[in-house]
C-alpha cells in the first residue's frame, strides 16, 4: 500500500480508534497492591476483545504466576519471515480525583487533548498496535507477536516468566510502544533510559511517643533525625551528593531550558536543580528523590515526639551503571549520615538497571525513515529518564533482536503518572501511520535480518 494510501486509511480509522481508546480509560486497571483486581481483570479481557475486533483473530490471555493475566497474540507468515513482537501494558498509575481538572477515569477532550487516566501510558500503545495490525494486508510477510501485560513495563512477576517462555519472545524486533517525544509533532525514538534503585530508611528514637513540651529538646525525635539524614542526599545546587555515583555528562543540549521549566510545570523564580545541560540531567546523570515517607500527618497532629519515621528513598542512574553498586553507595551514604546515634535500618527494595538501545541496525534506520514520513520532517534521537526493567529481560531472550523504542506520550503535555494526563489525538495517528510503515516495509522483505 502506498504511504498516501495508509494516511487517508489511518485518518478514517481514527474516530473509531479515539471511541475505543475513550473506552479503555473508563476502567481504573491499577495493578498497584491494595486496589482491586477486578478492574485489572476486566481490563485485560477488553484489551484481548479489542485486538479481536481489529482483526487479530490468534489472541488469547496467559497466566502470569504471582501476576495479571498478559495479553497474546499471533499473527502468522512464512517459515524465515522476520517476526516482530510488538510491546504495551494495560495497568496505570493511581489517579486521585485531587489536582486533577475533571474525573480521571472519564475522558474528556480539550485543545486536541484526551484526557483520563491512562491516555498516554500505555492504552494509546495499545491502540497503535491493534490500528497498525489492522492495516497489514494478508499475506503481509511479517509474523508479528504482540504482548500487553499488566505489570507496568515488567514487574518482578514478569521476568522470571519470560525465561521460562523464550519461544514466547523470541523476534528479530521489538516495538516498544510505550514511550513518545519531547512535544507533539516532533518525531523522536528513545535510545537510552536510566535504571532507578530504592531503599528504604527506618529510624527508631523511642520505645513510644511522649508529649514534646515534658521531653522535647532533650529526648531525640525520629522523624527530625530522619530529615536530618535526608537533608544530606543534595549538595548546594540540588546535585546528588552521595559520593561515587556514575555520571556521563554529555556536551549539547537536546532539551531546552524553557520547554523543560513549561513540562514540569516548574514555578516562577523556582531554581532548577543540578549542572549541566537538562538532557544531561535528566538522562545522563544520577538523581535522588524522597518519594514516599511515613509520618503522622498534619491533619490531627498532637504535640508529641515521634518514636519512629522512614522514608524511600529513589535513585534513578544513568544508563550503563551497575544498580547494585550504585544502590550500596546510596546506602552507605544514609547510614554515615545517621545523627546521635539513633538506631536506623536501610533496607533494599530493589535495583535494575537501564537501557541503552542501539542505532546502527537496520529495522532503526528504517524506522527513523518510517517516522519522517508520518510527520513530515526527519526524527530525532532522545533518551528518557524513566526506567522499563523489561527491556534488559527481553534483550537476554533474544541478544541480536533490535529495540524500537516509540509511541504517543509527549513529554512536554502528557503529564504521565501526574494529575490531568492526557495524549495528543494527532500524534495517535501519526504514530498508527509511522508503525504500520514500518510492518508494511519489513513485510516487503527489504530489510536485511540479523541471523
Amino acid at each position: 500500500m502506498l504511504p498516501d494510501a495508509l494516511r487517508r486509511r489511518v485518518q478514517d480509522m481514527m474516530p473509531q480508534v479515539l471511541r475505543d481508546l475513550e473506552n479503555l480509560i473508563r476502567y481504573p486497571s491499577i495493578s498497584f497492591p491494595g486496589f482491586p483486581a477486578a478492574p485489572m481483570e476486566e481490563m485485560a479481557t477488553e484489551t484481548m476483545d479489542l485486538l479481536r475486533r481489529y482483526g487479530l483473530d490468534d489472541v488469547h490471555l496467559i497466566d502470569i504466576p504471582g501476576g495479571y493475566p498478559a495479553v497474546y497474540g499471533e499473527i502468522p507468515a512464512a517459515p524465515g519471515a522476520p517476526v516482530v513482537l510488538c510491546y504495551a501494558h494495560y495497568d496505570v498509575q493511581p489517579a486521585r480525583k485531587e489536582g486533577w481538572t475533571g474525573d480521571p477515569w472519564s475522558p474528556e477532550y480539550r485543545g486536541g487533548r484526551l484526557h483520563g487516566r491512562g491516555a498516554a501510558d500505555d492504552k494509546a500503545g495499545i491502540l497503535m498496535i491493534a490500528a497498525s495490525l489492522s492495516l497489514l494486508q494478508k499475506n503481509a510477510g511479517v509474523r508479528v507477536k504482540v504482548f500487553i501485560e499488566g505489570g507496568e513495563e515488567g514487574g518482578p512477576d514478569l521476568s522470571p516468566f519470560i525465561a521460562e517462555h523464550p519461544e514466547l519472545f523470541s523476534c528479530n524486533l521489538f516495538l516498544i510502544d510505550d514511550m513518545g517525544s519531547l512535544m507533539a509533532g516532533e518525531p523522536a525514538i528513545s535510545t537510552s533510559l536510566r535504571g532507578e534503585a530504592a531503599c528504604r530508611v527506618t529510624v527508631s528514637t523511642l520505645q513510644q511517643g511522649v508529649h514534646s513540651g515534658t521531653f522535647g529538646g532533650a529526648a531525640p525525635d525520629a522523624l527530625m533525625a530522619l530529615i536530618h539524614i535526608l537533608s544530606n542526599l543534595l549538595d548546594a545546587e540540588g546535585n546528588p551528593a552521595v559520593s561515587g555515583l556514575t555520571s556521563f555528562p554529555e556536551d549539547t543540549d537536546a532539551y531546552p531550558v524553557e520547554l523543560f521549566r513549561r513540562t514540569a510545570g516548574v514555578l516562577d523564580g523556582v531554581d532548577l536543580w543540578g549542572m549541566g545541560p537538562i538532557s544531561s540531567r535528566l538522562w545522563c546523570q544520577p538523581s535522588v528523590n524522597v518519594i514516599g515517607i511515613d509520618a503522622p500527618p498534619t491533619a490531627g497532629a498532637t504535640n508529641a515526639l515521634i518514636p519512629k519515621a522512614s522514608a524511600i528513598v529513589s535513585l534513578r542512574i544513568p544508563p550503563g551503571a551497575d544498580p547494585d553498586h550504585e544502590l550500596n553507595l546510596l546506602m552507605t551514604h544514609l547510614r554515615k549520615h545517621t545523627p546521635w546515634h539513633v538506631r536506623v535500618d536501610v533496607h533494599r527494595l530493589r535495583a535494575s538497571p537501564g537501557f541503552i538501545c542501539p542505532t546502527e541496525g537496520p529495522f532503526f534506520a528504517a524506522a527513523c525513515r518510517c517516522l519522517e514520513s508520518a510527520y513530515g520532517k526527519p526524527a530525532r534521537e532522545i533518551g528518557s529518564g524513566g526506567t522499563i526493567p523489561l527491556l534488559n529481560a527481553l534483550r537476554k531472550i533474544a541478544p541480536q533482536a533490535e529495540f524500537i523504542l516509540w509511541g504517543c506520550e509527549d513529554q512536554a503535555l502528557s503529564h504521565i503518572h501526574g494529575e490531568d494526563e492526557s495524549v495528543d489525538t494527532g500524534e495517535v495517528e501519526r504514530m498508527i501511520l509511522a508503525q504500520s510503515l514500518l510492518l508494511q516495509t519489513i513485510g516487503e522483505g527489504k530489510i536485511p535480518i540479523k541471523k
